[in-house]
């Protein structure tokens, strides 16, 4: 039986979108990708599993994904299912443990959902696509956290290693 995985996304720059990209190259079975922005209702009955991938800007989750997931808890709960969180805070390795990560902390706290299998990794942090105010707030927080200020350069800081592991553990689900 071919499995079929509905796979719901919320990004604000595409890099959570290039990461369930990645993830769906690597698993056999079909796949439904569904972006929150666009789309709130699903029929969970048409899939065998679920794997969910949040965004966070400026420390905060979009509202549609946690709205999503708290409306719909008791399908998620009834499927084999999965989560995974970008942030920036990622880029550290001991931040990329989902049990390390405060974002991971935070979506568990708000969403009162408890996937079975819970990812985390680091974004892009994208100076130019960013407006002047962005870059001012972004570079902040990189200074007070220890990441680059130098906006001349775009840095992807997804460890693709860790999604392939991932791909490979959620197959399994």
């Amino acid at each position: 039986m071919t499995s079929k995985t509905l796979v719901i996304y919320s990004s604000v720059d595409g890099q959570t979108l290039k990461i369930i990209n990645k993830i769906t190259s690597l698993i056999d079975g079909e796949f439904t990708v569904m972006n929150i922005d666009k789309q709130q209702e699903c029929d969970f009955s048409q899939y065998n599993k679920v794997l969910i991938g949040a965004s966070v800007r400026y420390g905060n989750f979009r509202k549609n994904i946690l709205t999503f997931v708290q409306k719909h808890k008791a399908q998620l709960d009834t499927m084999p299912n999965a989560l995974f969180v970008v942030c920036l805070t990622a880029r550290k390795p001991e931040k990329a443990i989902p049990e390390n990560n405060v974002y991971m902390t935070k979506f568990l706290r708000l969403s009162q959902w408890q996937p079975r299998f819970k990812g985390v990794f680091a974004g892009s942090l994208m100076y130019s696509r960013y407006n002047w105010w962005q870059t001012l707030i972004i570079q902040l927080i990189m200074k007070i956290t220890g990441g680059s200020t130098d906006k001349s350069i775009d840095m992807e800081l997804t460890d693709w290693d860790e999604v392939e592991r991932f791909s490979k553990d959620f197959s399994l689900l």
